[in-house]
């Protein structure tokens, strides 16, 4: 049995970690870098940087706090925001990411996931996927695209995305709960790995997702940043659920 995986998630905006509700009302809450760390020592599995607004912004991702993460981080460092050519993968990787996010980049042009997966690997591109229902949405969730969900995680998985970021926008910082039908419909509908985003407010969440869906990872901000459980203890009621993960 494949062991599930817990990755605290790092929204980042001008150089600092930010969370919000519903992609909006954002606040500060501390430097990238020392937090993953410390989410590094709780035995998280992966950690993932967002940075939210450069596809809306139009500008660059955060190829320097890239550098001073993969210095400071054992653990796989997934990287997205303002991602949009083959050499922004390209710099990206170079500066220590092991993963890439694309999202809107992957709207706007679906064979950079082909392209990315022919030059780095499968493994290396993760199409992260924002959405309302069955309706697919860019831009930190301001552009309504028109795409099918199901559609479109089919769509990506067959241009050779190696992961789904799949987001509820409903859910997104409201702390109620993963979108179960929503996680359950696009697990059921690729063969690649499905991250579960959006809506983990404590640990019985995550572990209702993951007894619930065939997810095979879940993403987590709030319940970590605002120190309402370290991911040490996620792992052990996720044990005591029966549900199979690392501990380091």
């Amino acid at each position: 049995m494949l062991k599930k995986r817990i990755i605290p998630c790092l929204d980042i905006m001008d150089g600092k970690v930010v969370k919000g509700v519903n992609f909006v009302d954002l606040v500060d809450v501390g430097d990238p870098v020392a937090i993953a760390m410390e989410y590094e020592k709780q035995c998280a599995d992966e950690v993932v940087f967002l940075d939210i607004t450069a596809s809306h912004e139009k500008r660059r991702t955060i190829y320097d706090l890239i550098e001073r993460a993969a210095a400071n981080l054992s653990i796989p460092l997934t990287v997205g925001g303002g991602i949009r050519t083959i050499d922004d993968f390209r710099r990206a990787l170079a500066c220590g990411a092991d993963k890439v996010s694309i999202n809107s980049s992957a709207v706007a042009n679906p064979n950079l996931i082909a392209e990315a997966s022919a030059e780095f690997g499968k493994q290396c591109v993760v199409v992260a996927v924002d959405a309302r229902g069955d309706d697919v949405y860019i831009k930190g969730g301001r552009e309504k695209t028109g795409l099918d969900l199901i559609e479109w995680v089919t769509t990506c998985e067959k241009l050779g995305a190696g992961e789904i970021l799949l987001t509820s926008m409903v859910g997104d910082g409201t702390q109620n709960g993963y979108d179960i039908e929503m996680t359950k419909k696009v697990a059921e509908s690729v063969n690649i790995p499905v991250i579960a985003s959006g809506g983990c407010g404590k640990i019985g969440d995550i572990i209702d997702v993951f007894k619930q869906t065939n997810c095979d990872a879940a993403l987590v901000a709030s319940l970590f940043h605002y120190g309402m459980a370290t991911v040490d203890d996620v792992k052990i009621k996720m044990k005591e659920a029966g549900i199979s993960c690392r501990r380091v």
